[in-house]
């Protein structure tokens, strides 16, 4: 009995430690699929800015590579058709001149026509600040030149982009959008041969609102965002499941292969044990035939001499087959036969067994019902094994039956044409928690017994490559069940 409480607590540091291994399982899952969000969110992020960015950028240099070549053609037209006609004409430029203002701004507008410009503003050249302008309250205007009209004034062409506003504000979040291009060039004279020359008028800004583009970007950035969200979100869930299948697997493979190594272990101290009771049980089984033939020598004796106390030399007796019956049990679990397995008939199994049992069935008071099915199929088994191991499961149902009650045995075909053999009874029946414990050895909860029947009958079965299992309620019975394999 201190065995099998060893043995149970084993078991209960066992299902502990599995526990413990599943949840560690459920954390490292859960930890890796949070992180795996957080990483695809932060890409998904870095993806629509670089998208976005690049998409800016490029929109840029291309409304920047129009505008050059704008104002190129506004720099050829404004020369030809303004500059040169107002020296001839007038003497030379002034702007504060009607005339001459509405001169430059019919040329200007008749150039711009149809493009989509909002302003077109001249620099001077030697003073900052602004001659004219498409947008009349800047005209006059001092200081309106930053680098932009500095890098000008040095003959280099330069834009600037003023944006404002970002994908939130396609949800009426934050600013508005606004985008807006100034492309600053050198206002030069122009050659004969059409060429411009090196002499710097002034400077010309042209002003493009880019907000419908820049808008569009916003767009495009908001759907990158939404589609990477949607599309990572699906992998983040196929992620997911495939990490929460692996752990499932890996913590599958942790249980079995904890449980190979309990049965391993087991099997190491039941095969030291079994060399141990094996030896030990070997050296009592000669001294035990010794005393029995000599007490039962006794027995005759005392019958002769002292009558009326045989009894005496007949209870050392008795009690000498009860020893012998208990060393050949250990016996046989420690050494197992290996069974011979031969075609052969359950049912006539079945009826050796009646035919010995009946009568401590009478005796007992307990009712036998046999339902036997007739021509069942032949197995491979041996005979003698199967009848101890049926044996066995009978001993174990009539002492669940002290005040007699009802056994029944039934052969049926069961499932994938297995052969089952069921034993059920009407007695004290078991906990759960023992259904769990009688087949391991040495558990016993009786004061006589040495808990190995069950256990070697668990060993007769699997040498059949048969299943056996228990099926028990306290205070209503117990049922044995045995499935045997059919004929290959």
């Amino acid at each position: 009995m201190a065995f099998g409480n060893n043995l149970h607590n084993f078991h209960s540091i066992s299902e502990d430690s599995l526990a413990e291994s599943g949840l560690g399982s459920f954390k490292l899952v859960k930890y890796f699929s949070f992180s795996s969000l957080g990483v695809i969110l932060v890409f998904t992020l870095l993806l629509s800015w670089f998208i976005s960015n690049n998409a800016r950028k490029v929109m840029l240099e291309q409304n920047e590579e129009y505008s050059l070549l704008l104002a190129e053609n506004l720099n050829q037209q404004v020369f030809r058709r303004f500059v040169l006609p107002a020296v001839i004409r007038y003497g030379g430029i002034a702007l504060r001149k009607p005339e001459q203002f509405e001169l430059l701004d019919s040329v200007i507008k008749s150039v711009t026509q149809g493009l989509k410009i909002d302003s077109v503003t001249i620099y001077d050249s030697s003073v900052n600040i602004i001659s004219y302008s498409t947008v009349p309250d800047l005209v006059g205007l001092k200081d309106a030149g930053g680098t932009e009209y500095q890098k000008a004034l040095e003959g280099i062409p330069n834009s600037r982009l003023e944006y404002s506003g970002t994908v939130f504000s396609q949800l009426h979040i934050g600013k508005d959008v606004q985008c807006e291009l100034r492309t600053f060039i050198p206002f030069r004279q122009v050659r004969r041969d059409g060429e411009e020359g090196d002499v710097i008028m002034g400077v010309i800004e042209i002003e493009k609102d880019l907000s419908r583009s820049y808008s569009s970007i916003l767009d495009f950035q908001g759907q990158i965002i939404v589609i990477s969200s949607v599309l990572m979100s699906i992998l983040f869930l196929v992620l997911r499941l495939i990490v929460s299948r692996a752990g499932e697997i890996i913590e599958k493979r942790a249980v079995e292969r904890q449980k190979l190594e309990e049965k391993l272990n087991q099997a190491e101290r039941l095969a030291h044990l079994g060399t141990m009771v094996a030896t030990v049980s070997h050296e009592i089984k000669s001294p035990l035939g010794i005393v029995r033939s000599t007490a039962e020598i006794l027995a005759k004796r005392i019958e002769k001499i002292a009558p009326g106390n045989e009894h005496l030399a007949r209870i050392v007796v008795d009690e000498t087959v009860r020893l012998n019956d208990i060393v050949v049990e250990f016996l046989d679990f420690a050494r197992p036969q290996k069974p011979a397995l031969q075609p052969g008939s359950v049912n006539s199994v079945v009826h050796r067994v009646l035919d010995f049992i009946s009568p401590e069935l009478k005796n007992r008071k307990v009712e036998l019902v046999a339902d036997l099915a007739p021509g069942l199929v032949s197995n491979l088994i041996d005979q003698e094994l199967l009848y101890r191991a049926l044996i066995n499961i009978i001993v174990n149902s009539l002492q669940a039956m002290e005040n007699g009650g009802q056994l029944q045995i039934t052969t049926r075909l069961g499932a994938e044409k297995q052969t089952e053999l069921i034993v059920k009874d009407s007695g004290i029946g078991m906990s759960a928690e023992k259904c769990k414990q009688i087949f391991k050895p040495f558990f016993t909860d009786k004061n006589k017994g040495t808990g190995l029947g069950l256990a070697i009958t668990r060993n007769i079965v699997d040498g059949h490559h048969g299943e056996i299992e228990v099926a028990s309620e306290e205070n209503v019975g117990t049922i044995f069940t045995i499935s045997l394999p059919p004929l290959p």
